[in-house]
């Protein structure tokens, strides 16, 4: 089927997903906010739904490793020290986080080719433009 002649050109938004781990505070504040602004996204969960190569190696090529490794975490805590001090570069990085995805920083929100780490309502705003109902600055 084609378009009308003359008919405008909407360019539908690429879909959004959220990757993380529902009990994560960051994950649930950024997947409300999602939710409040009328987005829809698809919510890719670390621990049912694991952490591809392919999907890691492209996060990698848009944000550095010590930003999307999670030093932060419980994970991250439970690894014996040795481990913890192998971990120098992005292959040690991302080997570690293929083996324990729950050592990636959380969420992880993917557009199409755009990469967020981490979750704040200014980060998101500036992602996504004004909301409905809020000021164009």
């Amino acid at each position: 089927m084609s378009k009308p002649a003359g008919a405008p050109v909407i360019d539908a938004p690429a879909l959004i997903t959220v990757f993380g781990i529902p009990n994560c505070d960051q994950v649930r504040k950024a997947r409300a906010w999602l939710q409040a602004a009328d987005h829809q996204y698809r919510f890719h969960d670390f621990r049912v739904d694991g952490l591809q190569a392919e999907l890691l190696g492209n996060w990698l090529r848009h944000v550095p490793w010590d930003s999307l490794l999670n030093r932060r975490g419980s994970t991250w805590r439970r690894l014996p020290e040795s481990r913890r001090l192998a971990v120098t570069d992005q292959l040690s990085a991302a080997e570690l986080m293929l083996l324990e995805p729950t050592l990636v920083k959380r969420p992880v929100l993917q557009q199409g080719q755009k990469t967020l780490v981490g979750f704040s309502e200014p980060l998101y705003r500036a992602f996504f433009g004004p909301q409905v109902g809020e000021p164009r600055s």
